[in-house]
Protein backbone atom coordinates (compact mmCIF):
# COMPACT_ATOMS: atom_id res chain seq x y z
CA UNK A 1 0.00 0.00 0.00
CA UNK A 2 3.30 2.15 0.50
CA UNK A 3 5.36 1.00 -1.53
CA UNK A 4 5.31 0.39 -5.24
CA UNK A 5 6.65 -3.13 -6.58
CA UNK A 6 7.58 -4.52 -10.08
CA UNK A 7 4.09 -5.22 -10.91
CA UNK A 8 3.47 -1.09 -11.16
CA UNK A 9 4.94 -1.75 -14.54
CA UNK A 10 1.39 -2.53 -15.47
CA UNK A 11 0.19 0.95 -14.26
CA UNK A 12 1.53 2.58 -17.82
CA UNK A 13 1.11 0.13 -20.50
CA UNK A 14 2.49 1.48 -23.96
CA UNK A 15 0.12 3.99 -25.08
CA UNK A 16 1.66 4.27 -28.85
CA UNK A 17 0.80 1.49 -29.70
CA UNK A 18 5.09 4.31 -11.27
CA UNK A 19 6.79 6.53 -10.53
CA UNK A 20 9.87 7.63 -8.96
CA UNK A 21 10.19 10.26 -6.38
CA UNK A 22 11.64 14.08 -7.74
CA UNK A 23 11.73 17.48 -8.05
CA UNK A 24 11.65 19.87 -10.62
CA UNK A 25 14.31 20.61 -12.20
CA UNK A 26 16.21 23.98 -12.31
CA UNK A 27 17.80 23.77 -16.36
CA UNK A 28 17.08 27.08 -17.58
CA UNK A 29 14.44 26.91 -20.85
CA UNK A 30 16.21 28.48 -24.04
CA UNK A 31 20.08 28.70 -23.36
CA UNK A 32 22.45 27.84 -25.79
CA UNK A 33 23.83 24.05 -25.59
CA UNK A 34 27.01 23.29 -23.81
CA UNK A 35 29.96 24.00 -26.43
CA UNK A 36 30.77 20.38 -26.66
CA UNK A 37 27.62 19.12 -28.94
CA UNK A 38 27.26 19.72 -32.43
CA UNK A 39 25.41 22.85 -33.78
CA UNK A 40 26.00 22.44 -37.47
CA UNK A 41 22.95 19.86 -38.61
CA UNK A 42 20.33 19.70 -41.17
CA UNK A 43 16.77 17.62 -41.38
CA UNK A 44 15.96 17.44 -45.30
CA UNK A 45 12.34 17.50 -45.80
CA UNK A 46 10.67 14.42 -46.07
CA UNK A 47 13.25 12.07 -44.16
CA UNK A 48 13.99 10.93 -40.93
CA UNK A 49 17.30 12.55 -39.55
CA UNK A 50 19.30 10.89 -36.16
CA UNK A 51 19.99 13.59 -33.67
CA UNK A 52 21.87 13.61 -30.40
CA UNK A 53 21.36 15.78 -27.44
CA UNK A 54 22.41 16.08 -23.61
CA UNK A 55 20.80 15.77 -20.89
CA UNK A 56 22.03 15.04 -16.91
CA UNK A 57 25.73 14.43 -18.53
CA UNK A 58 24.49 11.64 -21.06
CA UNK A 59 24.09 11.92 -24.87
CA UNK A 60 20.10 10.55 -25.64
CA UNK A 61 19.77 9.54 -29.57
CA UNK A 62 16.22 10.26 -31.26
CA UNK A 63 14.86 10.97 -34.50
CA UNK A 64 13.09 13.70 -36.14
CA UNK A 65 10.84 13.71 -39.10
CA UNK A 66 10.29 16.26 -41.60
CA UNK A 67 7.21 16.47 -43.45
CA UNK A 68 7.72 16.73 -47.45
CA UNK A 69 8.18 20.37 -48.97
CA UNK A 70 8.03 23.63 -47.32
CA UNK A 71 8.48 24.92 -43.93
CA UNK A 72 7.36 22.42 -40.91
CA UNK A 73 4.13 24.48 -39.46
CA UNK A 74 5.54 23.50 -35.35
CA UNK A 75 7.17 20.76 -33.73
CA UNK A 76 6.12 17.97 -31.37
CA UNK A 77 8.17 15.96 -29.25
CA UNK A 78 6.48 13.56 -28.42
CA UNK A 79 7.41 12.05 -24.35
CA UNK A 80 7.40 8.58 -23.89
CA UNK A 81 4.97 6.55 -21.07
CA UNK A 82 6.18 4.07 -18.64
CA UNK A 83 8.68 1.12 -20.02
CA UNK A 84 11.31 1.24 -22.32
CA UNK A 85 12.07 2.52 -25.50
CA UNK A 86 13.33 1.55 -29.28
CA UNK A 87 12.24 4.98 -31.13
CA UNK A 88 14.17 3.29 -34.74
CA UNK A 89 12.31 0.17 -34.45
CA UNK A 90 9.25 1.09 -37.00
CA UNK A 91 7.52 -1.90 -35.71
CA UNK A 92 7.17 -1.24 -31.94
CA UNK A 93 4.74 0.92 -29.88
CA UNK A 94 7.29 3.11 -29.02
CA UNK A 95 8.43 4.47 -32.23
CA UNK A 96 4.60 6.37 -32.56
CA UNK A 97 4.84 5.28 -36.44
CA UNK A 98 1.16 6.21 -37.49
CA UNK A 99 1.04 9.35 -34.94
CA UNK A 100 4.34 10.64 -36.45
CA UNK A 101 3.16 9.89 -39.80
CA UNK A 102 -0.53 11.71 -39.79
CA UNK A 103 1.38 14.75 -37.98
CA UNK A 104 3.96 15.04 -40.95
CA UNK A 105 0.99 14.44 -43.05
CA UNK A 106 -0.36 18.11 -41.86
CA UNK A 107 2.54 19.74 -41.83
CA UNK A 108 4.11 19.31 -38.30
CA UNK A 109 7.78 17.64 -37.71
CA UNK A 110 8.35 15.19 -35.02
CA UNK A 111 10.79 14.51 -32.43
CA UNK A 112 11.30 11.32 -30.24
CA UNK A 113 14.42 9.81 -28.30
CA UNK A 114 15.14 6.50 -26.62
CA UNK A 115 15.53 7.02 -22.61
CA UNK A 116 18.94 6.26 -20.91
CA UNK A 117 20.15 2.79 -21.57
CA UNK A 118 17.76 1.96 -24.23
CA UNK A 119 18.61 2.06 -28.24
CA UNK A 120 21.33 4.61 -28.83
CA UNK A 121 21.34 6.31 -25.95
CA UNK A 122 23.81 6.50 -22.88
CA UNK A 123 23.47 5.50 -19.51
CA UNK A 124 21.45 2.92 -17.42
CA UNK A 125 17.93 1.96 -17.97
CA UNK A 126 15.60 3.06 -14.95
CA UNK A 127 12.37 1.63 -15.20
CA UNK A 128 11.17 4.03 -12.16
CA UNK A 129 13.06 6.79 -13.82
CA UNK A 130 11.80 10.21 -11.91
CA UNK A 131 9.75 12.54 -13.61
CA UNK A 132 11.40 15.06 -12.75
CA UNK A 133 14.57 13.59 -14.75
CA UNK A 134 12.11 12.37 -18.03
CA UNK A 135 10.95 16.56 -17.79
CA UNK A 136 14.49 17.65 -17.70
CA UNK A 137 15.12 15.57 -20.88
CA UNK A 138 11.71 17.04 -22.81
CA UNK A 139 13.56 20.56 -21.54
CA UNK A 140 17.09 19.88 -23.20
CA UNK A 141 15.92 18.29 -26.34
CA UNK A 142 13.67 21.57 -26.72
CA UNK A 143 16.44 23.86 -26.01
CA UNK A 144 19.06 21.58 -28.71
CA UNK A 145 16.30 21.97 -31.41
CA UNK A 146 16.17 25.47 -31.07
CA UNK A 147 19.65 25.85 -31.12
CA UNK A 148 19.74 24.32 -34.20
CA UNK A 149 17.00 25.37 -35.85
CA UNK A 150 15.48 21.89 -36.70
CA UNK A 151 12.43 22.58 -38.93
CA UNK A 152 8.96 23.67 -36.95
CA UNK A 153 11.52 24.75 -33.50
CA UNK A 154 10.18 28.27 -33.47
CA UNK A 155 6.85 26.39 -32.29
CA UNK A 156 7.49 23.13 -30.42
CA UNK A 157 4.77 20.87 -28.59
CA UNK A 158 4.70 18.09 -26.83
CA UNK A 159 2.65 14.92 -26.83
CA UNK A 160 2.46 12.69 -24.62
CA UNK A 161 0.34 9.29 -22.59
CA UNK A 162 0.12 8.56 -19.22
CA UNK A 163 2.86 9.11 -17.02
CA UNK A 164 3.65 11.72 -19.38
CA UNK A 165 0.96 13.51 -17.91
CA UNK A 166 3.60 14.22 -15.38
CA UNK A 167 6.30 14.84 -17.33
CA UNK A 168 4.97 17.31 -20.03
CA UNK A 169 4.01 19.81 -17.12
CA UNK A 170 7.33 19.89 -15.95
CA UNK A 171 9.18 20.48 -19.17
CA UNK A 172 6.40 23.67 -19.79
CA UNK A 173 6.57 25.22 -16.61
CA UNK A 174 10.24 25.34 -17.17
CA UNK A 175 10.09 26.19 -20.63
CA UNK A 176 7.85 28.86 -21.30
CA UNK A 177 8.54 28.76 -24.72
CA UNK A 178 6.66 25.52 -25.46
CA UNK A 179 3.17 26.35 -26.57
CA UNK A 180 0.74 23.44 -26.56
CA UNK A 181 0.24 19.97 -25.31
CA UNK A 182 -1.67 16.89 -26.21
CA UNK A 183 -2.46 14.91 -22.94
CA UNK A 184 -3.43 11.19 -24.03
CA UNK A 185 -4.86 9.45 -20.22
CA UNK A 186 -3.24 12.00 -18.13
CA UNK A 187 -2.30 11.37 -14.47
CA UNK A 188 -4.40 12.79 -11.60
CA UNK A 189 -1.91 14.76 -8.55
CA UNK A 190 -1.54 11.33 -6.93
CA UNK A 191 -0.38 7.54 -8.42
CA UNK A 192 -2.92 5.73 -9.60
CA UNK A 193 -1.31 2.53 -8.48
CA UNK A 194 -4.25 2.14 -6.26
CA UNK A 195 -7.21 2.63 -8.55
CA UNK A 196 -6.04 0.10 -11.16
CA UNK A 197 -5.97 -2.70 -8.40
CA UNK A 198 -8.76 -1.68 -7.41
CA UNK A 199 -10.57 -1.27 -10.53
CA UNK A 200 -9.41 -4.14 -12.04
CA UNK A 201 -10.63 -6.67 -9.67
CA UNK A 202 -14.04 -7.52 -10.78
CA UNK A 203 -11.60 -9.27 -13.75
CA UNK A 204 -9.30 -11.40 -11.35
CA UNK A 205 -11.85 -13.06 -9.79
CA UNK A 206 -13.36 -10.20 -7.28
CA UNK A 207 -16.81 -8.21 -7.40
CA UNK A 208 -17.54 -4.58 -8.08
CA UNK A 209 -18.69 -4.81 -4.02
CA UNK A 210 -15.87 -6.38 -3.01
CA UNK A 211 -13.97 -3.87 -4.48
CA UNK A 212 -15.52 -1.19 -3.05
CA UNK A 213 -15.24 -2.87 -0.17
CA UNK A 214 -11.26 -3.64 -0.50
CA UNK A 215 -11.61 0.87 -1.12
CA UNK A 216 -12.69 0.95 2.46
CA UNK A 217 -10.13 -0.89 3.95
CA UNK A 218 -7.92 1.21 2.12
CA UNK A 219 -9.03 4.43 2.94
CA UNK A 220 -9.29 3.58 6.61
CA UNK A 221 -5.80 1.73 7.13
CA UNK A 222 -4.77 5.39 5.44
CA UNK A 223 -6.38 7.53 7.96
CA UNK A 224 -5.04 5.05 10.82
CA UNK A 225 -1.72 5.35 9.54
CA UNK A 226 -1.51 9.00 9.07
CA UNK A 227 -3.33 10.05 12.35
CA UNK A 228 -1.14 7.90 14.51
CA UNK A 229 -3.06 4.67 14.98
CA UNK A 230 -1.45 1.64 15.99
CA UNK A 231 -0.29 -0.82 13.85
CA UNK A 232 -2.79 -3.62 15.19
CA UNK A 233 -5.70 -0.99 14.57
CA UNK A 234 -4.17 -0.93 10.97
CA UNK A 235 -3.80 -4.42 10.80
CA UNK A 236 -7.46 -5.14 11.77
CA UNK A 237 -9.06 -2.17 9.50
CA UNK A 238 -7.04 -3.89 6.33
CA UNK A 239 -7.61 -8.08 7.28
CA UNK A 240 -9.41 -8.85 4.16
CA UNK A 241 -7.50 -6.52 1.74
CA UNK A 242 -4.25 -7.76 3.03
CA UNK A 243 -5.48 -11.44 2.68
CA UNK A 244 -6.44 -11.20 -0.55
CA UNK A 245 -4.07 -13.10 -3.53
CA UNK A 246 -4.76 -10.73 -6.49
CA UNK A 247 -4.12 -7.82 -4.28
CA UNK A 248 -1.04 -9.25 -2.53
CA UNK A 249 0.26 -10.90 -5.94
CA UNK A 250 -0.16 -7.28 -7.59
CA UNK A 251 1.18 -4.81 -4.41
CA UNK A 252 3.71 -7.20 -2.49
CA UNK A 253 4.37 -7.51 0.78
CA UNK A 254 2.34 -4.71 3.17
CA UNK A 255 4.72 -3.00 5.74
CA UNK A 256 6.10 -4.98 8.57
CA UNK A 257 5.46 -3.29 12.02
CA UNK A 258 8.97 -1.58 11.73
CA UNK A 259 8.23 -0.39 8.22
CA UNK A 260 4.43 0.39 9.46
CA UNK A 261 6.42 2.84 11.95
CA UNK A 262 9.45 4.23 9.70
CA UNK A 263 5.95 5.08 7.32
CA UNK A 264 4.12 7.15 10.25
CA UNK A 265 6.92 8.44 11.78
CA UNK A 266 6.50 11.71 9.41
CA UNK A 267 3.16 11.84 9.31
CA UNK A 268 3.15 12.41 13.58
CA UNK A 269 2.51 16.43 12.49
CA UNK A 270 -0.60 14.80 10.56
CA UNK A 271 0.91 15.63 6.99
CA UNK A 272 3.28 12.92 5.44
CA UNK A 273 4.98 13.99 2.40
CA UNK A 274 4.68 13.17 -0.89
CA UNK A 275 1.52 11.01 -0.32
CA UNK A 276 -1.95 11.66 -0.39
CA UNK A 277 -4.36 12.16 2.35
CA UNK A 278 -7.22 9.71 0.69
CA UNK A 279 -5.22 6.20 -0.24
CA UNK A 280 -1.80 7.07 0.57
CA UNK A 281 -0.93 7.14 -2.93
CA UNK A 282 2.73 8.31 -3.92
CA UNK A 283 2.48 12.31 -5.39
CA UNK A 284 5.22 12.72 -7.74
CA UNK A 285 4.90 16.10 -8.37
CA UNK A 286 4.75 18.66 -5.53
CA UNK A 287 2.69 21.83 -6.22
CA UNK A 288 0.98 19.94 -9.10
CA UNK A 289 -2.30 21.78 -8.84
CA UNK A 290 -0.50 25.15 -9.47
CA UNK A 291 1.96 23.69 -11.47
CA UNK A 292 -0.84 23.13 -13.95
CA UNK A 293 -2.73 26.24 -13.09
CA UNK A 294 0.05 28.43 -13.80
CA UNK A 295 0.46 26.81 -17.48
CA UNK A 296 -0.57 29.38 -20.20
CA UNK A 297 -0.70 27.00 -23.18
CA UNK A 298 -3.76 25.34 -25.19
CA UNK A 299 -4.50 21.87 -24.38
CA UNK A 300 -5.95 18.62 -25.73
CA UNK A 301 -6.89 16.09 -23.17
CA UNK A 302 -7.98 13.00 -24.83
CA UNK A 303 -9.81 9.88 -22.31
CA UNK A 304 -11.13 6.57 -23.07
CA UNK A 305 -14.25 5.66 -20.93
CA UNK A 306 -12.94 2.37 -20.23
CA UNK A 307 -9.93 3.08 -19.10
CA UNK A 308 -8.94 1.44 -15.77
CA UNK A 309 -5.30 1.91 -15.57
CA UNK A 310 -5.70 5.21 -14.43
CA UNK A 311 -8.59 7.72 -13.33
CA UNK A 312 -9.69 9.46 -16.40
CA UNK A 313 -12.25 11.69 -14.10
CA UNK A 314 -10.15 12.53 -11.66
CA UNK A 315 -7.84 13.73 -14.05
CA UNK A 316 -10.03 15.55 -16.14
CA UNK A 317 -11.55 17.39 -12.99
CA UNK A 318 -8.10 18.85 -12.64
CA UNK A 319 -7.61 19.84 -15.75
CA UNK A 320 -10.96 21.46 -15.82
CA UNK A 321 -10.02 23.20 -12.39
CA UNK A 322 -6.62 24.26 -13.36
CA UNK A 323 -5.80 24.95 -17.30
CA UNK A 324 -9.70 25.49 -17.71
CA UNK A 325 -10.08 28.36 -15.65
CA UNK A 326 -6.33 30.04 -16.50
CA UNK A 327 -7.75 32.91 -18.93
CA UNK A 328 -4.48 32.49 -21.01
CA UNK A 329 -4.71 28.96 -21.38
CA UNK A 330 -7.11 27.18 -23.62
CA UNK A 331 -8.19 23.39 -22.68
CA UNK A 332 -10.22 21.31 -24.78
CA UNK A 333 -11.63 17.97 -23.69
CA UNK A 334 -12.72 14.52 -25.55
CA UNK A 335 -13.61 11.27 -24.27
CA UNK A 336 -13.83 8.13 -26.11
CA UNK A 337 -16.81 5.89 -24.76
CA UNK A 338 -15.43 2.39 -26.05
CA UNK A 339 -11.79 3.29 -25.17
CA UNK A 340 -9.23 1.97 -22.60
CA UNK A 341 -6.16 3.10 -21.41
CA UNK A 342 -4.33 2.91 -24.70
CA UNK A 343 -7.15 5.01 -26.60
CA UNK A 344 -7.28 0.89 -28.01
CA UNK A 345 -11.74 -0.24 -28.54
CA UNK A 346 -12.31 -2.41 -25.81
CA UNK A 347 -14.87 -4.23 -23.88
CA UNK A 348 -14.22 -3.91 -20.52
CA UNK A 349 -10.82 -2.16 -20.77
CA UNK A 350 -9.15 -4.55 -18.36
CA UNK A 351 -5.40 -5.06 -17.81
CA UNK A 352 -6.55 -8.46 -18.79
CA UNK A 353 -8.14 -7.91 -21.98
CA UNK A 354 -5.58 -5.00 -22.97
CA UNK A 355 -2.79 -8.06 -22.50
CA UNK A 356 -4.85 -10.18 -24.77
CA UNK A 357 -5.68 -7.93 -27.33
CA UNK A 358 -3.35 -9.08 -30.53
CA UNK A 359 -4.75 -6.48 -32.97
CA UNK A 360 -5.46 -3.11 -30.92
CA UNK A 361 -7.48 -0.43 -33.19
CA UNK A 362 -7.35 2.73 -31.98
CA UNK A 363 -11.03 4.20 -31.04
CA UNK A 364 -12.93 5.55 -34.25
CA UNK A 365 -11.49 9.57 -34.05
CA UNK A 366 -8.54 9.11 -32.19
CA UNK A 367 -6.39 10.72 -34.70
CA UNK A 368 -8.93 12.79 -36.32
CA UNK A 369 -9.80 14.72 -33.11
CA UNK A 370 -6.04 15.36 -32.73
CA UNK A 371 -5.41 16.43 -36.18
CA UNK A 372 -8.48 18.77 -36.30
CA UNK A 373 -7.35 20.06 -33.02
CA UNK A 374 -3.91 20.67 -34.35
CA UNK A 375 -5.02 22.41 -37.36
CA UNK A 376 -7.34 24.54 -35.15
CA UNK A 377 -4.44 26.10 -32.46
CA UNK A 378 -1.69 25.23 -34.36
CA UNK A 379 -1.59 24.88 -38.09
CA UNK A 380 -3.62 27.50 -38.49
CA UNK A 381 -2.58 30.22 -36.09
CA UNK A 382 1.00 29.35 -38.63
CA UNK A 383 -0.72 30.33 -41.33
CA UNK A 384 -2.54 33.48 -39.72
CA UNK A 385 0.87 34.59 -38.41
Amino acid sequence: MFKLVSMVALLFLSLAAGCSPGSTSSATAGAAPPASEALEQTFPPGETSDFTFKSSGLTLSGILDVPDGGKAKALILLVHSYGGSNVRDPNAYSAYTRMRQRLNEIGIATAVWDKPGQGESEGKFDIDQPVASSGEEVVDAARYLRAVNAPGSDKIGVWGGSRAGWIAPIAMAQDAEIEFWISISGTSIEDNFTYLLLSNLPYEGGSPELAAQFAGEWRAGCEILRTGGSYKRYQEATEALRANEYIREMRGDWPSRLEYWWYQRPCKDGSCPSYDDDMCSYVPVDGFEAMLASLDVDVLAIFGAKDLNVDWRKTRALYEATIGQNPEASLAVEVFADADHALNVAETGSIREMRANAAPRKSDGYYATQIAWLERHVVGSQNND
